[in-house]
């Protein structure tokens, strides 16, 4: 397993740590006064197909260009983290479009390096065991101790707060990733929940190498997404702390939705 995605489960978090989320007055047409005045239908249709909207704040917040962006997202960064040796885990550039593509790259079998938003952990993958049987070091999770602090010391409403209002940037790394017609609020919510489907594996965690890299033993883990491999790696304590996070963090973004018909304009 290469050792240089391992903290791609941290980037998730690092989605909500600062930034984006769902402005529906960007995306659908404006009720005009006759169309507010119209009674409700008394006959109820079939339910049509519904999507999830973040609820527009009342005024559109002033925000930088995508491409200059990048001072004002580690500004906020370090305002909710309040903590310099955390901030110098990011990498301090293309910091939005990197989250993003790493959000989307995350349910597939590789995520790349270059996209990585946060910095590699120190040190090498630890292994304990024999040559004939290895198993990931109960040592290991304390390589991410930094990365898991970061979820655990901003409140995730908070961060769905700064979610909400920096979302047209995210929108818009989102479509240059060529998805011109679609939400990244509806991909970073699929995401959410396929990391929490991520298997709690029983400790010690065995590990074959066939080649440079390590492979989990059991096929059926090997087989798992580059996100959910991850979560796996860095510890069951660690998985655990880092679910609970991504639970807080999908309910508050929940509390901001509301349904859209799929037939509303994108």
């Amino acid at each position: 397993m290469k050792k240089n995605i391992l903290i791609v489960a941290v980037a998730i978090v690092a989605i909500v740590c600062g930034i984006a989320a769902y402005f529906y007055w960007l995306h659908s047409p404006a009720k005009t006064e006759q169309q507010a005045q119209v009674p409700p239908v008394v006959a109820v249709p079939p339910a049509p197909t519904l999507e999830k909207v973040i609820e527009a704040p009342p005024e559109p917040p002033v925000l930088p260009k995508l491409s200059e962006s990048d001072k004002t997202v580690r500004d906020i960064l370090s305002g909710l983290l309040n903590n310099e040796s955390l901030l110098k885990l990011f990498h301090p550039e293309r910091i939005i479009r990197n989250i993003v593509a790493t959000i989307d790259n995350l349910p597939r079998k590789r995520v790349s390096a270059n996209i990585i938003p946060v910095k590699r952990p120190p040190g090498p993958f630890l292994t304990a065991g024999t040559e004939e049987e290895k198993t990931i070091s109960p040592k290991n999770a304390a390589r991410y101790a930094a990365y898991v602090k970061i979820a655990e010391v901003i409140p995730a409403q908070k961060l769905v707060e700064i979610y909400v209002r920096f979302y047209p940037l995210f929108q818009q790394a989102y479509e240059e990733l060529g998805y011109p017609k679609k939400y990244f609020n509806d991909r970073l919510l699929a995401v959410l929940d396929h990391l929490l489907a991520a298997p709690e594996p029983k400790e010690p965690v065995k590990l074959d190498q066939p080649g440079v890299f390590y492979l989990y033993a059991d096929a059926e883990l090997e087989a798992r997404s580059a996100g959910q491999k991850i979560l796996m790696r860095i510890g069951a304590q660690n998985e655990l702390k880092i679910k609970a996070k991504l639970r807080e963090i999908k309910q508050q973004v929940l509390l901001n939705m509301r349904d859209r018909k799929t037939g509303d304009a994108k």
